[in-house]
């Protein structure tokens, strides 16, 4: 009886005592987990009124975007961008129009003024058989007509005109339609241009011959065969000349 009494006793404490150990260790466990708890809602705790600041900062970005007046000043600035585009386009096009509109001035002037080149080119081979023609007669020729015939002092008919006389009516007729040719196409801008004595230029003069002259500067114009013409400010027939030759 005192053997059986014993076990029982010990069993008791035993157990008494894994009930202690296990209440023991379940309140440590408690505790860890609620300080563990407590640690982590401070933590939330303190990130909580940066998070809300954010949201509030968002939320009043989001109302200032749609606010009418925002969308008013953003109109007004894409307004204001296409209105200097346009403006810029329009002063390049005005630009271009006044540029367009010079050309086909300047171009209907050198129309007007160039339109009779072909013909004046050709009327001047006109011009140079009468200049010709007038060099033909010899001034002593025309200086007897101007002296009275022995053979026609004492004869009293109309008819009674000598040669020379005849002669000199007919240079005078031929040099009056030489100048009055002249005159006519000076009133074109064709002008006639002798270039005797001056320096020699491929651009405007034409060399027939060359020839070695002493005292003579070489490459200068000796004479003149055939007198050039200008329209205006251009070439409408090259001077044919003699060049003097370079004998070094």
């Amino acid at each position: 009886m005192n053997a059986a009494y014993v076990r029982q006793a010990f069993r008791s404490s035993t157990a008494s005592l894994s009930s202690r150990t296990i209440g023991r260790s379940s309140r440590d466990a408690l505790a860890s987990y609620g300080r563990r708890i407590v640690g982590t809602r401070q933590y939330s705790d303190d990130k909580a009124p940066a998070a809300e600041a954010d949201a509030e900062k968002e939320v009043e970005t989001d109302k200032t975007e749609i606010t009418p007046e925002t969308e008013l000043l953003k109109t007004i600035k894409a307004k204001e961008t296409e209105t200097t585009d346009l403006k810029s386009r329009l002063q390049y096009l005005q630009a271009d129009f006044l540029n367009l509109q010079r050309n086909a001035s300047r171009e209907k002037e050198q129309q007007r003024d160039f339109a009779i080149t072909r013909f004046a080119g050709d009327l001047l081979e006109t011009v140079d058989v009468l200049a010709l023609a007038l060099k033909s007669v010899p001034e002593d020729v025309l200086a007897q007509a101007d002296s009275p015939s022995p053979d026609s002092s004492g004869s009293s008919s109309p008819n009674s005109k000598s040669v020379q006389t005849y002669l000199k009516e007919l240079h005078q007729g031929v040099d009056m339609t030489h100048r009055l040719l002249l005159s006519t196409l000076f009133k074109y801008h064709v002008k006639p241009f002798d270039p005797t004595g001056d320096k020699f230029d491929p651009n405007q003069h034409e060399a027939m011959y060359q020839a070695p002259i002493p005292g003579k500067e070489p490459g200068t114009i000796l004479e003149c065969q055939k007198t050039g013409y200008m329209i205006k400010d251009r070439l409408l027939r090259a001077a044919q000349v003699g060049v003097v030759q370079d004998t070094s």
